[in-house]
């Protein structure tokens, strides 16, 4: 596939010519659309993954990220594209093809689209920037390492930016020479905060500041003067979620004028228009599962104020309307909401938008009233929505996907239920497409990780999601928001801690018990499936509460609470907003809460599936129940292991094949003849001439 570097600057034939030379299936064709969905539609759905209005709120650029054709491609992540949409609604692309973009921002001037981006002899992302109104994109930055993010001053002479420690030139002759071993967790290289001069040719050294820690969050305030920065103590992942705290930094001197204490785990953080204060997402405390909270402080004391105390939601994304008015982004329940809230009156959480779109995003570039969102519904993925002001009504700007307009789908509703203690829960149906009336249907229990995340009434299908695909073979598909999701405040996210697959997993059951009594599905004919936490809840559910389930699917999933807290790259978080205690403090109770402490009650044939590189949930969890599944030799298991995916899965191939995987395994057990496991291998239709297209 070419690559294509200038923008189109008029819908023009060119753009029809542009449209038809890419494949169907990728762009929304809907000829010869199938009637329901399938694993190769969902393989090539298109995601719109970052929102930037330009300072005139006249246009918005977008990220769109594009599935790789397996058939055609190199197997890999989807290509991340540079678009933008006009006021009037025109889309078109800027940099697209086989790139990877990602960073989009204006130039303060507005005149040019800024990403990073590795292309032609970079040998790490660089930063680019693509005028407006026609020409190539030119590298206006570059580093010996990786740009990890960066940030304009308000004058566009000067760009912030974050990359790692270089290695020193004898330690990379050293590795060169086959000396490449790892001294583990010793080794690390800070990400430090380098400012460099952009002028006509590409900048110049940059300079770094000497600050203490490894640096995050990186933004320049708006009158030039100060940068604020998250600094953890270390660049580990434990210590990026548990202990990173925003710093006021002097842009010019590079000291740091003011530390805010912010507790636990730390969301965005945004300056005012003025540049007078922060503010930004928090968690409440340190054993807070999630940044939710929104703070401000002032820079001349760093007194932190929480605005909407008690909210019973989880505020996610914000920007500032004024000086004193934000708008946020709030998850609440199954639902979003936009608020505005007031830093004269902290009480103060006025609803502006709710429903029925589920939002992801927001930005809105100061001086404009023009507000850029992500947002999703039941019937289509992430798009680019936009609001003229607040409070008005956000309208759809992008058209991707229009394939799905062509498909039959099946009913989406909200459902609540009691768990057995009287706590009410919420979750997500999705029914079966052609139910008929009367008849019991098999279910899939889709149950999401975290715990610490919630599953909201919007887009529910993707590779690892059985969603619309499952209901179209006739499951009902439910999505249960256990205690312990967010969403629903700080305290019902705390419900699961120190008990782990406790309550919070026979909230689970109790799902099935309540869709049992209203005769829509066939208790013998349930399955469990999730990923990370949902994968530990799927393991759960095929040992200890193995009499419940008829098949299961455990992803990148927990199996022996022990081992986990000794071989995850977080072990902190781990601790403060899960255990609440150390395995040494009651070694029986970990091992009680282990699948693996389970294994001769199991009864449910089990597909694991793990990528071979995860640093969060090491694979020796899957092969340990694996083996302890084999010798107990009770029930069918199948363990699927996926060279170079981590927490999970990336490339295109992968997906594909986990999706095939895991609706074959639940349609087998649940709707099949059962058994002995399905073949296996796989036939993959999208490789074939008359897939899909």
């Amino acid at each position: 596939m070419s690559r294509t570097f200038r923008p189109i600057c008029r819908a023009s034939f060119a753009w029809v010519l542009l449209l038809a030379t890419i494949p169907p299936i990728a762009r929304g064709a809907v000829e010869d659309a199938p009637a329901t969905f399938t694993p190769e539609l969902i393989a090539q759905l298109q995601v719109v993954t970052q929102v930037a209005a330009s300072p005139d709120g006249e246009a918005i650029a977008y990220v769109l990220a594009v599935p790789r054709n397996l058939k055609s491609e190199k197997d890999g992540p989807a290509w991340t594209e540079l678009h933008l949409v006009d006021d009037d609604g025109r889309s078109r692309p800027y940099v697209s093809g086989e790139v990877n973009v990602s960073q989009v921002s204006w130039t303060p001037d507005g005149t040019g689209i800024a990403f990073l981006a590795k292309r032609g002899s970079d040998e790490s992302p660089s930063l680019y920037v693509i005028p407006v109104d026609g020409g190539e994109a030119r590298r206006v930055l570059a580093h010996k390492e990786a740009i990890a993010s960066y940030s304009w001053s308000p004058d566009g002479k000067k760009v912030a930016f974050l990359a790692s420690e270089s290695v020193p030139d004898d330690q990379k002759k050293l590795r060169d020479q086959g000396f490449n071993q790892r001294v583990f967790e010793e080794e690390w290289r800070a990400v430090r905060v380098l400012i460099a001069t952009i002028g006509d040719d590409e900048a110049d050294e940059p300079k770094a500041l000497e600050l203490d820690g490894s640096a995050s969050e990186l933004s320049w305030s708006p009158d030039g003067a100060h940068l604020a920065v998250a600094l953890a103590p270390t660049p580990g992942v434990d210590d990026g979620f548990m202990k990173r705290k925003v710093h006021v930094v002097d842009a010019e001197s590079g000291e740091v004028v003011r530390a805010l204490d912010n507790p636990g785990k730390l969301g965005p953080v945004r300056w005012s228009p003025e540049g007078t204060r922060l503010a930004l997402i928090s968690a409440a405390d340190l054993n807070d599962p999630s940044p939710g909270r929104v703070l401000v402080a002032s820079i001349d004391d760093g007194n932190l104020t929480e605005l909407a105390p008690g909210h019973e939601g989880q505020f996610e994304d914000l920007t500032w309307l004024n000086e004193t008015t934000l708008l946020a982004l709030s998850s609440e329940g199954v639902q979003t909401t936009l608020r505005e809230l007031s830093v004269d009156d902290p009480s103060r959480s006025e609803v502006v938008v709710q429903g029925p779109v589920i939002f992801n995003a927001i930005h809105r570039p100061s001086g404009s009233e023009t507000i850029a969102l992500i947002g999703e519904t039941p019937r289509h993925p992430a798009e680019v929505y936009r609001m003229v002001q607040s409070g008005s009504e956000p309208e759809r700007v992008t058209q991707h996907n229009t394939v799905l307009d062509d498909l039959r789908f099946a009913d989406q509703e909200v459902i609540t239920f009691k768990a057995r203690d009287g706590l009410e829960l919420q979750g997500i149906l999705i029914h079966p497409l052609d139910r008929e009336e009367g008849a019991r249907s098999p279910m899939i229990l889709y149950v999401h990780g975290g715990p610490e995340a919630h599953d909201r009434n919007g887009w529910l299908t993707s590779y690892a999601q059985p969603g619309q695909l499952a209901a179209g073979r006739g499951f009902a598909v439910f999505y249960p928001n256990y205690r312990g999701s967010t969403g629903r405040g700080v305290a019902f996210s705390k419900l699961g801690q120190n008990d782990a697959a406790g309550k919070e997993f026979d909230d689970l059951v109790d799902a099935i018990d309540h869709f049992d009594k209203t005769g829509l599905i066939d208790p013998k004919k349930v399955g469990i499936t999730g990923g990370s936490y949902g994968g530990y809840a799927s393991a759960w559910g095929a040992t200890y509460y193995s009499d419940r389930f008829a098949a299961a699917v455990m992803f990148v999933g927990i199996s022996d609470k022990i081992a986990k807290s000794g071989t995850t790259d977080i072990p902190e978080e781990e601790y403060l907003v899960h255990a609440r205690k150390r395995p040494w403090e009651d070694w029986q109770f970990f091992l009680e809460r282990s699948p693996i402490h389970h294994v001769t009650k199991a009864q449910t044939p089990i597909l694991i599936l793990h990528g071979e590189e995860d640093p969060r949930v090491h694979p020796a969890q899957s092969l340990e129940l694996y083996r302890y599944l084999k010798l107990v030799d009770q029930a069918p298991v199948r363990l699927i292991l996926y060279p170079g995916e981590g927490h999970g899965n990336r490339r295109a191939a992968s997906r594909y094949d986990y999706n095939l995987r895991m609706i074959r395994w639940m349609e087998h057990y649940l709707q099949g003849e059962g058994g002995d496991p399905p073949p296996l291998q796989l036939e993959y239709e999208v490789l074939k001439d008359d897939s899909a297209s």
